[in-house]
């Protein structure tokens, strides 16, 4: 799918040529190093004003190190509050959750949570299973800890975006498959979520920020070594829907990850799982966190604040 400057949404097309400079630099495997680095050297560490800020080391049950996390909540709120366990976006190469600290707290403010972010292991360090097996190993955590975090224990959210979205698909699988966690509903936002990058919005696609070429370097790195490519790696080879939660996302009609963002959806309606959809035309990938104050940014930002609390109220109620 090729992507003109006239394609893209009026309100989104001052930041084209910026977000194809992205593009190009995403491109190379020595950028996502320079920026791996700059996350945990400038990044990490940091707070969010208004908002109860924790870090901590969690183990894993995988014989690896343990695993950062992040902790956020309200500064005043009775509980026990639902908890969240977020993944953040980089292309399973890169970030930290401090970069998500605008959309966090957004959520914290909308509805009163507690948030737990994993700074779950890169594929610069180590190829999957690594991140899945970190962001797991938090859920679990979750779970039994969540009394003394001042949470609910029955059932908990699981959210991310792009990449952290394809991680949250494949938690939830996971969660649902072994019965291991009561998922009360689940925010894979504009997620990334199949390896095979075979559809008409990946092949070709030359959007700002993330394109086919970006993607399929990222793909690459995340599944190097892998020989068998199960659902928990690349969550759009799911074959069995019934089972998941409510689901809440959207996506850009520009961005690689349109159509298998569609498919899923269709796939968990079919299955009769109740899901909150739109597709915003004109978008490409991040539009809502690279251009936030754009009137198409502000719908997708509302939609997705106005799902969460929705939701958070029907299944915390």
């Amino acid at each position: 799918m090729k992507v003109t400057r006239e394609m893209v949404d009026e309100d989104l097309r001052g930041r084209y040529a910026f977000g194809r400079i992205i593009a190009s630099f995403v491109h190379t495997r020595w950028f996502s190093l320079l920026v791996f680095r700059f996350s945990a050297s400038v990044l990490r560490g940091r707070n969010i004003r208004g908002l109860v800020c924790r870090e901590l080391y969690i183990p894993s049950t995988n014989g690896a190190a343990p695993i950062r996390v992040r902790l956020y909540r309200p500064t005043a709120a009775t509980g026990p509050l639902p908890i969240m366990l977020y993944m953040h976006g980089g292309g399973y190469v890169h970030g930290v959750p401090e970069q998500f600290g605008s959309i966090l707290k957004d959520l914290i403010d909308t509805e009163p949570c507690i948030i737990v972010a994993p700074d779950y292991r890169k594929a610069v360090e180590a190829p999957y299973p690594a991140a899945f097996n970190d962001c797991y190993d938090t859920l679990l955590w979750i779970r039994d800890n969540a009394a003394s975090l001042g949470g609910r224990t029955d059932k908990f959210i699981v959210a991310g975006h792009s990449a952290g979205g394809g991680l949250a698909a494949a938690v939830s699988l996971k969660a649902t498959d072994t019965g291991d966690a009561r998922i009360a509903f689940q925010m894979p936002v504009y997620p990334m979520i199949d390896d095979r990058q075979t559809s008409a919005s990946v092949v070709g696609n030359d959007a700002p920020v993330w394109d086919e070429k970006a993607n399929r370097l990222a793909w690459a790195r995340y599944l190097d070594g892998v020989e068998t490519i199960t659902p928990y790696a690349a969550a759009a080879r799911c074959t069995d829907f019934t089972k998941l939660p409510p689901t809440i996302t959207f996506v850009g009609s520009l961005e690689p990850f349109r159509d298998e963002t569609k498919i899923y959806v269709e796939n968990l309606r079919r299955a009769n799982i109740a899901v909150e959809f739109e597709m915003f035309d004109g978008a490409y990938h991040g539009f809502d966190m690279m251009v936030p104050d754009a009137p198409i940014s502000r719908r997708a930002h509302r939609f997705l604040m106005e799902n969460f609390q929705k939701l958070t109220q029907r299944y915390f109620d």
